[in-house]
């Protein structure tokens, strides 16, 4: 099931198809919502007492819903703490991330689950110290069967062998299968919902489907919160952010 989105998503996610996402958390770190970005990856820690997660995967009910943004500036935060983290561009049909760290894109994750090169070559360093990224490389014409291929178990081992965390910026869960594909593999999975756009059914159709395949549910992060609905805005171009609940 597909849920619609209005023209102004649409303009939205052209946007940082073109220029990739801001990052606060490098470029202002002293900034409030950058404070609140480490807010995040703290409860992000503590939300699984249990188990250390190795492998955490962002994604949205909707396309232009800010998944994008919150996961590069998480993963930005988290690298601040020195500990060692790849950022994974997973978005096989819309990809960003290239553009957000200006690397180049043709090879990428996709040419790795295809067997065309190898994981040293698609990992590329950061201007962010510990902080290194895997563009998604060319688009291909079977994203799902690629993602859920064996050889994606492959480069989770030889992740986790090399880095402290690894964070997926994955596909809406309401668009494509793709990120239900990576969510079952994942340690955890955390759900961006903004504010005034996420469509309340397109939310619980998207925590259904990610419960269908035993994903484990870190809880969610409100973004795009406005001055009147939540105390916590801080009257940036970015938006509040608010915390990450169950």
């Amino acid at each position: 099931m597909v849920f619609p989105f209005k023209k102004k998503r649409k303009r939205l996610d052209e946007f940082s198809l073109k220029h990739g996402v801001g990052l606060v958390t490098y470029n202002e770190p002293n900034n409030m919502i950058s404070e609140q970005f480490n807010t995040i990856r703290t409860n992000i820690q503590f939300s699984s007492i249990d188990k250390q997660l190795k492998s955490i995967l962002f994604t949205s009910s909707a396309p232009s819903e800010g998944k994008s943004t919150v996961s590069n500036n998480v993963a930005v935060s988290w690298a601040k703490q020195e500990e060692k983290v790849v950022l994974i561009d997973a978005d096989l049909r819309r990809p960003t991330i290239h553009k957000t760290f200006d690397i180049n894109n043709q090879n990428g994750i996709s040419n790795y689950l295809l067997g065309n090169t190898s994981l040293e070559e698609i990992i590329k360093k950061t201007m962010v110290p510990n902080l290194y990224v895997i563009p998604s490389g060319p688009i291909p014409p079977n994203p799902s069967e690629l993602l859920g291929s064996k050889r994606v178990e492959k480069l989770f081992l030889e992740l986790q062998d090399q880095f402290d965390l690894l964070i997926f910026d994955a596909p809406p869960v309401n668009s494509v299968t793709d990120a239900q594909v990576l969510a079952s593999k994942v340690d955890g999975v955390v759900l961006v919902v903004p504010q005034g756009l996420a469509e309340k059914s397109g939310v619980i159709h998207a925590k259904n489907a990610l419960n269908m395949v035993h994903a484990n549910i870190l809880g969610a992060i409100m973004n795009r919160v406005s001055q009147e609905k939540m105390e916590s805005y801080y009257g940036t171009k970015y938006g509040g952010y608010y915390g990450v609940t169950k």
